[in-house]
């Protein structure tokens, strides 16, 4: 595939993926405010993350179905960071993935405002990531490395490692994103990618929610816990 074709597959996955899964994170805010409802939405606590997770699970396996075999699906910076660490990911090809990710994460906010208005930020955030209540930068942070570190292993093991079984990639990453997200939502958001988090920061900011000072934890944790992933997975793999 060309270059080209490469960068708009990774921009539109990544818009997908923001669109789906960010966008119903804040639906369940949105419903909790019309309803009164304890809990981040109508179902409560754990019920509601689960239902978060299914939707990101749902968006990733589409697009690493539908993209996977164009761009190969990376949908998000810290993978396409890690992939280059182990150089498994062209120098030259990284730094457009990144800007392709973050341009396609802005799009996939700024659409899901588009659809609903102003209460999908001032109710919603766009589904955007913070710590909770008595989490600590360094606590949020621990959680985004071993999520993310997870979340690169297994896809170091269903669709980088060529010995992995066929067809599987995209139902095993998805379902695993979906259980770190029902698991570790309610620390830090469980982003497990900077552009997932930057594209609802960057909409809402737009429209007066700054959230910009939590950003460095999305990055850090996320990009760290991708490269000690792969690193692990190659030295555990090398005969």
């Amino acid at each position: 595939m060309s270059m080209i074709k490469k960068l708009i597959a990774e921009c539109l996955g990544t818009g997908i993926l923001v669109f789906f899964g960010p966008g119903a994170a804040a639906m369940t805010l949105m419903i909790a405010n019309n309803t009164g409802t304890a809990g981040i939405g109508l179902l409560g606590g754990l019920g509601d993350w689960f239902a978060i997770g299914f939707s990101f699970a749902i968006a990733i396996a589409a697009v690493i179905y539908t993209m996977g075999r164009i761009s190969g699906a990376h949908i998000n910076p810290a993978v396409t960071i890690g992939l280059w660490a182990i150089k498994k990911f062209p120098t030259k090809d990284t730094v457009l993935y990144i800007i392709a990710q973050l341009i396609g994460a802005a799009i996939g906010s700024l659409l899901f405002f588009a659809c609903i208005g102003i209460d999908s930020v001032t109710v919603g955030g766009l589904g955007a990531t913070a710590p909770f209540a008595g989490i600590s930068y360094f606590q949020a942070i621990l959680a985004e490395f071993i999520g993310t570190f997870l979340l690169m292993f297994v896809i170091m093991g269903v669709a980088v490692d060529k010995r992995a079984p066929d067809g599987f990639a995209g139902l095993v990453i998805g379902l695993t994103v979906g259980a770190i997200i029902t698991t570790t939502g309610n620390i830090a958001g469980a982003s497990l990618n900077p552009a997932r988090t930057f594209g609802p920061y960057l909409i809402d900011s737009i429209y007066g929610l700054n959230l910009w000072y939590y950003f460095p934890i999305y990055i850090i944790g996320p990009v760290l816990g991708a490269i000690v992933a792969a690193f692990t997975y190659e030295y555990l793999n090398r005969e």
